[in-house]
């Protein structure tokens, strides 16, 4: 189906931008909208941010107490089993619980359904005692081009509007599902009887929306249907007007509608610099095998002048037999001659419980790698959930980070602590699902030295 076709004769966006209404309203709350973020992309549409990763209550604790308008703390749950995320989301909601009134908390997950949904956000509601608490699914994102139209939601790319349950994510290998029928979908996902409620676009171009929260069944699930952020916005201004307590499950986007943030234009150079002046080239590593990734890797080999390619032989990984010393001394020689250097793998076709493990090999090589080379890169990109996530924390050691912004659309770029092993350089996460064959060459260029 084209956009156009699916788009026609819907009512109008309202006219006015909410944003800063919104904002105001949040800030004269003094609540904190605590943003429980599965994997380590869901930064992508916010800036100014703090994102912690050690999840200690303590840390959390002190973390809120500061009273930031927005608060990531990054679960990575998304590669997590069942057990694993229970008990973590468990834990998670002990220690919020003593915030309820001090809180907005948003379990941030994938735009294309995929996720531990609907174990996470149940989970939250029984540690925190809410058991009423509607759920709100709210898989719309702008920048990746998903949207939900009549209870179904869509990926676009270009002028096609494709349901989500005919693409490459419903055959994830963690998370498989066969819906674009939101109804269905939650109803497969839950495996027992659901309350499922419905805001349509008509509802929220309405501009009020404010009775039909009200009136929202305790312990229901409400899909939130979108196609811009204007759509959002009047969801987000109800919510923080209403005193009712909900638990929101919700792509990027609602994000930044609900902490009013307005959009602004991906970074500049300038903004992208060294602390001090590197004059080392910058590392890239790829850690995921989508094909997108695979597109991506080839542009940016064929189109990036000052590159050093290294390829990692899959084989020698798995059988430890890789030298490690020496690829950390060739990624040193050609960043301190101001190359760039991409690290990736080999080309594999593993079935999935094999693919897993590898995966966790190539990470912990990858880490090893990381963790070796003691020069100072003058950026560092990750591309992968896993991958951007082990590195953070495993490699460079990260506990807290800012949010700078976006390098493109979609892509967000940290400065991390000074806990870290490099304190304060720029850490872009890419995900491996977001962009065109030319979006990883066009982040990398933004790196390149301002004259």
């Amino acid at each position: 189906m084209t956009l156009n076709d699916l788009l026609s004769g819907l009512p109008p966006e309202i006219s006015h931008d909410l944003t800063p209404e919104i904002h105001n309203f949040l800030i004269e709350s003094k609540k904190t909208i605590v943003v429980l973020d599965d994997e380590p992309s869901g930064t992508q549409t916010v800036f100014d941010i703090p994102v912690i990763t050690d999840l200690t209550p303590t840390t959390i604790k002190d973390a809120i107490d500061e009273a930031p308008p927005v608060l990531f703390l990054l679960t990575n749950s998304r590669s997590l089993n069942e057990e694993q995320t229970t008990e973590l989301h468990q834990n998670l909601g002990e220690t919020l619980k003593e915030f309820q009134n001090d809180v907005i908390i948003i379990s941030r997950s994938d735009s294309n359904l995929r996720g531990h949904f609907p174990l996470e956000t149940n989970t939250l509601r029984k540690a925190l005692e809410i058991p009423e608490a509607p759920i709100l699914f709210i898989p719309f994102f702008s920048d990746g081009g998903c949207l939900t139209l009549n209870d179904t939601h869509y990926i676009v790319e270009g002028d096609n509007a494709t349901p989500v349950h005919l693409t490459s994510f419903a055959k994830d290998m963690a998370f498989p599902f066969s819906h674009s029928y939101l109804p269905d979908y939650l109803a497969k996902k839950s495996q027992g009887p659901l309350d499922v409620q419905s805001l349509s676009l008509a509802d929220l171009r309405s501009g009020d929306i404010t009775t039909k929260l009200a009136n929202l069944p305790d312990s229901s699930t409400c899909i939130v249907n979108a196609t811009s952020l204007k759509d959002l916005n009047v969801l987000s201004l109800a919510l923080l007007k209403s005193d009712r307590r909900f638990i929101i499950r919700s792509a990027s986007s609602f994000v930044q509608s609900l902490a009013g943030i307005p959009s602004r234009p991906p970074l500049e150079p300038w903004q992208l610099q060294d602390l001090e002046p590197n004059p080392n080239g910058g590392l890239i590593l790829i850690g995921s095998e989508t094909p997108e990734t695979h597109d991506q890797l080839n542009h940016l080999l064929k189109n990036t002048p000052n590159l050093t390619a290294i390829k990692l032989s899959i084989p020698d990984i798995i059988n430890s037999t890789f030298n490690l010393k020496s690829t950390i001394a060739d990624v040193q020689t050609a960043m301190t001659s101001g190359q760039n250097v991409v690290l990736f793998t080999s080309r594999r076709i593993f079935d999935d419980e094999e693919d897993l493990k590898i995966t966790h090999r190539i990470s912990q090589a990858l880490i090893a790698i990381v963790q070796g080379i003691r020069k100072r890169p003058s950026f560092l990109v990750a591309e992968g959930a896993i991958t951007s996530f082990r590195i953070a924390t495993d490699a460079l050691g990260v506990k807290q980070a800012q949010v700078l912004g976006q390098i493109i659309p979609g892509v967000p770029v940290w400065t991390i602590g000074n806990e870290t092993l490099h304190p304060g350089l720029a850490y872009v996460i890419f995900p491996s699902n977001l962009g065109g064959a030319d979006a990883l060459t066009l982040a990398v260029e933004k790196f390149a030295p301002v004259l």
